[in-house]
Formats: C-alpha cells, structure tokens, sequence
C-alpha cells in the first residue's frame, strides 16, 4: 500500500540547561508562556518544523515530513540558540530519536465503518462523536483511523519497517470484511433463509 509520511515527531537532547524566558524575549519566532506549558516552541520556516524546547535541554521535532528535515531542524535550533546562550553547542551531527511517524495512505475501496467496528474488537466507531472508526493495532503498536472513503491516518511507528508492517496488517483485516465477495455471499445466505 502507498503512503505519504505527513508528519515525523523525533526528539533530541541539546544537553544543556537552556533560558528559555532569555529566547522568548530575544528571538521574535519563539513562543514561551510557562503558566500554561513548561517549554518554549520554535517555529522554523525551513525545514518547515516546531520545535519544543525544555529548560533541561530537551528537544522535541515536529512537522518534518522527511527524516533529512530532523538533523538540519536541530542544527538552525541549535545555533539560534548559541547566538544567545554559548553553554549550548551547534548541534552538527545531531543524535535523535524518531518517536512517531504520521502518514495518510488510501485502500481505495469504500468502508462499511460499522460492520468493521462489529466484526473486530480492536475497532472502535462512535459516528455521532467521530466520522472515523479507530482500529488499534498492537504488533506493532499504531494506532489509525478510517474514514468511509478508505482514506486513512496512521500513528505511532516508531520507523518505516513497523509502519509498513501495521499497514499490511490493517489492509489485510480491513479488506477481508469489506470486500465485496463477503458482502456477496453474505447476502445470498440471508436470501436462502
């Protein structure tokens, strides 16, 4: 199945203490309000990320769409913030850890969202709440969401192996209660009875 990453979430660690109120008042593109978040974000426009900042020196990526976005998102982070703060060093060769990837893919076909919640216990489907149905999987743990259409979401692969694992997984349990074939033959049953 073909699949888009839309978002991959790393963390890193600049290790030092960071003055994160000292940024916010220095660098226009740093948000820090600390009655309602303890870290500070920076936005970058290219690579176009967020970065999460912590006082400890902990670093959280996100909004990158390639792995090649992570290493350079750190680097620009790093240095902006040396400029200000010289404990902290530029982060050339960055070590990070990817947390999450987030991608789209569509099993072009449309999905019967209730059935596939009736027929699976790893399904939930609320439609008055969500117009998705989540299917937790749990080797390897993702998490996605379907959508009527046969578009769907995917959380939580920690790497592309696991990612395309949990894809084939989804699709496989997806399409055996959707296909048309079951619904075929379910229905001459109920016509035979």
């Amino acid at each position: 199945m073909k699949y888009t990453i839309v978002n991959i979430v790393a963390s890193a660690n600049l290790n030092a203490t960071i003055d994160l109120y000292n940024l916010a008042i220095t660098i226009p593109n740093v948000e820090y309000e600390p009655e309602q978040f303890p870290g500070a974000i920076l936005k970058l426009k290219e690579p176009k990320v967020s970065m999460l900042l912590f006082k400890n020196g902990k670093v959280i990526c996100s909004g990158a769409n390639s792995e090649a976005q992570i290493p350079l998102a750190i680097y620009k982070a790093s240095k902006m913030i040396h400029e200000i703060q010289k404990n902290v060093k530029v982060q050339k060769n960055a070590e990070y850890t990817v947390v999450n990837l987030v991608t789209t893919a569509n099993l072009k076909m449309t999905l019967d969202l209730f059935k596939t919640a009736m027929e699976s216990d790893n399904v939930e489907y609320e439609p008055e709440q969500f117009p998705g149905a989540i299917l937790r999987i749990h080797d390897p743990k993702l998490t996605l969401l379907l959508f009527k259409n046969g578009k769907l979401i995917c959380a939580g692969a920690k790497n592309e192996t696991l990612l395309k694992k949990g894809l084939k997984k989804a699709a496989e349990m997806i399409r055996a209660i959707n296909s048309p074939e079951k619904s075929a033959k379910k229905a001459v049953k109920s016509k035979a009875k």
